[in-house]
């Protein structure tokens, strides 16, 4: 048996102070700290952090990535393995994580798919993030930066931040733990007879160019599809390295807070036996979307899984990996549930995936994401406006002269999260 404990530090607030440290509840933040560690990267010129509460008038953007602030207090290994922490496989021990707050890496644009965070008005109903408070950091790159140059260094400045915020929990005492129990696959069986067995298989957006994501620190396209614990999602084991829309890629505080993951725990041991995680990667070729959807089909019969939750990542390419995912793990006689988004355009009224499939008959829907939302003028902007008109779901004519911002929702950070993390729902 595996055991992980998670244990929750509660952020109430953050303020700038003299020195770092969590106290009664508020983050308090040295800036001149956590800017040093930010332009430790020779490619970020200049760096500026903000802080952004639910409820105030602020928009955030363009926003490249959102991060959850953790420490590993007991067991093998630190968080964000392979990225930070030297290379050692995690997921058990101590954790503690800060709930209620989070680092959001913004600036000037890397990838037109960056999005937006409003914190007050119509958009924030759209977005996880404007319940948090988030720790921005705009970032201003050295002239003459390449694009695949200067989002690396916004990243892993994004995971220096948290990873020292997270250190000041280290010694404090969790207002909530939680406790996450796995194990082996014959121990399993023999624990839970007659309970279903089920697996999450999770779709990592790989396209390349702008489009990755990274387990244990290695780009998920040179990876074939794998088995893993599903703690170790929890102690950053993947992380966002991506720019695909804003609505539906997975920042890494989703990774780290992934609601399939939590939801078949907490059935795990009741309703069924939750085995394990599969991660499979999206890619651009067919002969390597042949080569994933065939292993990770192989996977799930050499399991001998009852079902799966099938997750994807981004649209329109991805579409197919999804559909031969459901198809062939569906042919291997594994009841398959498929989580995604739409692009039905404004209407509602096109094809909603760029593929389909009969086997893909039960689907869970993060929501269209071409509908059509007019953002308000807020007080304060983190990060600039000088993109909104390019950003993915935008137009030309997205800002308007009295400040207000026409897109699709495509351009809210999270708004129709294909993991189901967002709050769009059906009646």
């Amino acid at each position: 048996m595996r055991r992980l404990e998670l244990g929750h530090i509660n952020i109430k607030d953050i303020q700038f102070g003299p020195e770092s440290k969590i106290e009664d509840g508020v983050l308090y933040v040295d800036e001149e700290a956590v800017k040093a560690i930010v332009l430790e990267d020779e490619r970020i010129k200049d760096c500026k952090l903000d802080i952004a509460r639910p409820g105030e008038s602020v928009r955030i953007t363009p926003v490249k990535d959102v991060i959850e602030p953790r420490v590993k207090v007991e067991g093998r290994g630190g968080i964000f393995p392979g990225v930070i922490s030297k290379v050692d496989t995690v997921g058990e021990g101590k954790t503690y994580a800060l709930k209620g707050m989070a680092v959001v890496t913004a600036g000037k644009i890397v990838g037109f798919q960056e999005g937006i965070i409003d914190m007050t008005g119509p958009g924030a109903e759209y977005t996880p993030f404007s319940k948090l408070n988030n720790l921005v950091v705009v970032c201003e790159p050295v002239e003459g930066i390449k694009q695949h140059d200067y989002e690396p260094a916004v990243r892993f400045a994004g995971f220096r931040v948290a990873v020292y915020l997270g250190e000041l929990a280290r010694e404090l005492t969790p207002d909530k733990t939680e406790v996450f129990e796995t194990y082996g696959v014959m121990e399993g069986a023999e624990k839970f007879p007659g309970l279903p067995r089920v697996a999450y298989v999770q779709m990592l957006q790989s396209q390349g160019l702008l489009h990755d994501t990274y387990v244990y620190g290695v780009d998920a396209k040179k990876t074939l599809s794998t088995i893993m614990t599903p703690t170790e999602i929890m102690d950053g084991a993947i992380v966002s390295g991506n720019c695909v829309s804003a609505c539906d890629k997975n920042p890494t505080y989703v990774h780290e807070n992934n609601g399939v993951v939590h939801d078949l725990f907490e059935e795990h041991g009741k309703t069924l036996n939750f085995v394990c995680h599969i991660i499979t990667n999206e890619n651009v070729y067919l002969a390597d979307k042949q080569r994933s959807s065939d292993w990770t089909a192989k996977l799930c019969r050499l399991l001998d899984l009852d079902g799966i939750v099938l997750s994807q990542e981004g649209f329109g390419n991805p579409d197919t990996d999804l559909i031969m995912n459901c198809k062939k793990i569906e042919a291997e006689g594994v009841k398959t549930v498929i989580i995604t988004d739409e692009y039905a355009g404004r209407d509602g009224k096109s094809q909603s995936l760029a593929d389909a499939d009969v086997a893909a008959d039960a689907v869970i829907t993060g929501g269209n994401a071409n509908q059509v939302i007019v953002l308000p003028k807020l007080d304060k902007v983190i990060g600039t406006l000088d993109y909104v008109n390019t950003i993915a779901g935008g137009n030309e004519h997205s800002l308007r002269e009295d400040g207000t911002i026409e897109v699709e929702i495509q351009a809210i950070t999270g708004a129709t999260n294909e993991t189901g993390f967002g709050y769009l729902s059906a009646r």
